[in-house]
């Protein structure tokens, strides 16, 4: 039986890029940082991922500093290495170079008590397809709001 919490969800990444695919990968921390994703402080809204030397990292992530650790606490915004197959993280790498795609968290979450990163792939949207989604969610909640308020 799985048991999965899960702890933030990049809402940004739905709005600003098409997501191709999805992967789950896990990610190396220390003891401190693992408390902090527990207590839900963590934030994954600027945060991209990038093969380095046939190795995978994720960058921009901030886990806040645990406020019960020790004086030898972890750097908040340093890189994380993720844990992938090798030929996974080289299909990856191979992607993002060649078709210009980007490797974005989508939600970070524990599994049966490991941290996991949920990694999607995806091509940027440019402006006017952000506006034309919004313009569609809008006269969706038009289309419900009349419904709701017709009299029957």
């Amino acid at each position: 039986m799985e048991n999965t919490k899960t702890i933030t969800v990049n809402k940004n990444a739905y709005h600003d890029y098409h997501i191709l695919e999805s992967y789950e990968a896990g990610i190396v921390l220390k003891g401190s940082e693992i408390k902090s994703i527990r207590a839900g402080r963590v934030n994954i809204r600027d945060a991209y991922a990038r093969s380095d030397n046939g190795e995978l990292w994720l960058h921009n992530s901030h886990i806040a500093a645990y406020q019960a650790a020790s004086h030898d606490t972890h750097q908040p915004d340093r890189r994380r290495k993720l844990l992938m197959h090798h030929k996974q993280i080289a299909e990856l790498a191979a992607q993002t170079d060649q078709k210009g795609l980007t490797l974005v968290p989508l939600r970070l979450y524990i599994k049966n008590g490991v941290a996991k990163l949920e990694l999607g792939l995806g091509r940027g949207k440019r402006q006017f397809d952000k506006r034309a989604v919004i313009a569609k969610r809008e006269t969706e909640r038009e289309v419900e709001r009349a419904m709701k308020r017709r009299p029957g």
